[in-house]
Order: C-alpha cells, then sequence, then structure tokens
C-alpha cells in the first residue's frame, strides 16, 4: 500500500463521514468566487463545483455520499 492509497483511503473515510459539510464547503466557496468575479464565470464555477463532488463522491465507488 502505497502513500497515495492511504491518502484515498482517508479522504474516502472523510466524503463518507461529512459529505454534506463538504458539499456546501464547496458551494460557499464556488459562490465566493463566483461574487469576486461579478458572475462573469458563474457557470464555469458551477461546472467545476459539480465535478469536484463528483470526484470526491466516488472515491469509494459509490455516489452517495455527496448531493
Amino acid at each position: 500500500m502505497g502513500v497515495f492509497d492511504n491518502l484515498k483511503d482517508k479522504a474516502s473515510d472523510a466524503v463518507d463521514n461529512h459529505g454534506d459539510k463538504i458539499s456546501d464547503g464547496l458551494d460557499k466557496a464556488g459562490d465566493a468566487v463566483d461574487e469576486k468575479t461579478g458572475g462573469k464565470y458563474g457557470d464555469k464555477i458551477d461546472q467545476g463545483t459539480d465535478k469536484a463532488k463528483d470526484g470526491l463522491d466516488s472515491l469509494d465507488g459509490q455516489d452517495d455520499d455527496i448531493s
């Protein structure tokens, strides 16, 4: 087991236990960036946060942790 496998396991556990908080944090970060850019890149920011959520959610092979 390599260092990255251990990191992936820890990240997966964090998403399993705190998926809703992580999702809220990503949304807040996206909203803050959107506000700073004056809404100019809102759709791109939304796409980025959605991809981040999907990536984190699929760490354990199941899409059930982040909404």
